[in-house]
């Protein structure tokens, strides 16, 4: 969120909310569940996702009075979602999960219409076989249009090492991507 209004409205909403205003947590539940609950379906999978969500908006509720940098909200929601999803993915004893989500859900079909329906199904189905750091490091910057900075803050890291992960998990992206475009070929 880079407008300045929109970011001191977010804090102001915050504040309130640790105050006990329900109304204040209500509509940061309409504006950051649809975006959590993508991250969280690309990260555990659809069977997960909305018990997941909920377990993060319990947390919230509980440990919003707490948070000390109202601005740091954005970031905090994440940690406590990956939380949510790495400690689902340690139950399943897997380092790779493959899940239906649509990534055309965070592509404007409008702002680039460059993007084809099977760019778009060939960029989703690359990404479901990513890594699960590399996927996480792409969506937080990519489809949450996260800083270096508010990434780190969400998986505990320095930047330095943000910008390698992400370096790492373009490459495996272009790699997967390229690998099947050329299966593809290979079958023609």
């Amino acid at each position: 969120m880079t407008d300045p209004a929109e970011r001191m409205y977010e804090r102001l909403l915050v504040v309130r909310c640790q105050t006990g205003d329900e109304a204040a947590l209500a509509e940061l539940i309409e504006r950051y569940a649809p975006r959590v609950r993508f991250y969280l379906r690309k990260m555990a999978g659809d069977r997960y996702c909305d018990d997941l969500l909920q377990d993060v908006w319990i947390d919230v509720f509980a440990k919003v009075a707490r948070l000390r940098d109202a601005d740091a909200f954005g970031a905090w929601i994440y940690r406590i979602a990956r939380d949510k999803a790495y400690k689902q993915l340690s139950r399943r004893r897997r380092d790779h999960v493959p899940i239906d989500g649509l990534l055309a859900d965070s592509i404007s079909e409008e702002s680039d219409e460059e993007w084809s329906a099977e760019d778009v199904a060939a960029v989703r189905i690359a990404l479901d076989q990513l890594a699960a750091e590399h996927r996480e490091v792409l969506l937080l910057r990519f489809v949450e249009d996260m800083s270096y900075d508010e990434i780190g803050e969400v998986i505990a890291a320095p930047v330095g090492t943000v910008r390698s992960r992400l370096h790492y998990a373009k490459r495996a992206l272009r790699h997967a991507i390229e690998r099947k475009y050329q299966t593809r070929g290979n079958a023609l």
